[in-house]
């Protein structure tokens, strides 16, 4: 597995998996070897500025610099995205080098944001004030219905399109379905704010701008629902639960929000005027 997939240009792409040596005790100690996931430090320039050093799987990130663009407010529309190099650094890290639009990157400087660093697990890392936490954002379209025999099609789709989650039982994973509940669209990541930001980069590169909806295989916390609204995605499907703040960006979004979803079950919070008739 390869970290170039989804980034032009030439450049030394790391694996985004390792062997690990490691003793295993279940009644008679064993060494052996498995596979664990990269946790690679990403820094993201804009026009030449350092903006964020976000822990990744490197993977996907032509993908994750645009999604990440969109979702952070860093520019309103992903056409403003000019370019994007990647370049590895000796240290062992990687420099994703994005170039925006003048009036996007004059915004960025005026709004006086500071370098970030953000974990893995990290939604809202490196914010100073707690107004920039919740952006005012533009309600979502109002989109088609979703019958729920899609969206148990979809979740069950899910499972089978995870490879490196198969591996190693510890990826996050964000997927984009068709309104019949087909998963076009996978992508993975140690982290599950970067798993979503991919996806939603991956649909712009793809030109995906058909009806259908998003599924998460993590909790949806606020800030999943925030990136969400962003990318004028209408539903989004969490296979754990909502916290309180994402029921109320959702709810004030027009955000159709399902969660502690399986194939069996779904729990509707917002919106449910969305899930329609099934096909």
């Amino acid at each position: 597995m390869r970290a170039g997939r989804g980034v032009t240009g030439e450049w030394p792409a790391p694996s985004a998996l390792r062997p690990a040596r490691l003793l295993s005790v279940r009644g008679a100690a064993e060494e052996g070897c498995r596979l664990v996931a990269e946790e690679t430090p990403v820094a993201f320039l804009y026009n030449g500025m350092p903006h964020a050093v976000m822990m990744a799987t490197p993977l996907d990130l032509e993908d994750f610099a645009r999604g990440f663009s969109l979702t952070e407010g860093i520019v309103s529309d992903l056409r403003a995205v000019r370019a994007v190099d990647i370049q590895s650094r000796d240290d062992g890290g990687l420099t994703v080098a994005v170039r925006i639009d003048g009036a996007d990157f004059r915004r960025l400087l005026q709004s006086g944001r500071r370098a970030m660093t953000g974990r893995s697990s990290c939604g809202v890392c490196g914010t100073e004030r707690i107004e920039d936490v919740t952006r005012t954002l533009p309600p979502v379209p109002r989109g088609a219905p979703i019958g729920l025999s899609a969206i148990r099609r979809a979740l069950g789709e899910l499972e089978a399109r995870q490879p490196l989650n198969a591996e190693l039982h510890m990826m996050h994973a964000a997927a984009w379905a068709t309104p019949e509940g087909h998963v076009t669209l996978v992508r993975e990541d140690i982290g599950r704010h970067n798993a979503l930001d991919k996806l939603i980069g991956a649909r712009h590169t793809a030109g995906d701008g058909a009806d259908g909806f998003a599924l998460i295989t993590s909790r949806c916390s606020f800030e999943m629902a925030q990136k969400a609204v962003s990318a004028a995605m209408t539903m989004l499907v969490a296979i754990s639960a909502p916290t309180a703040r994402a029921l109320d960006v959702a709810e004030c979004a027009g955000l159709t929000l399902i969660a502690r979803a399986r194939r069996d079950s779904q729990i509707v919070f917002t919106h449910p005027w969305r899930v329609g008739e099934d096909r």
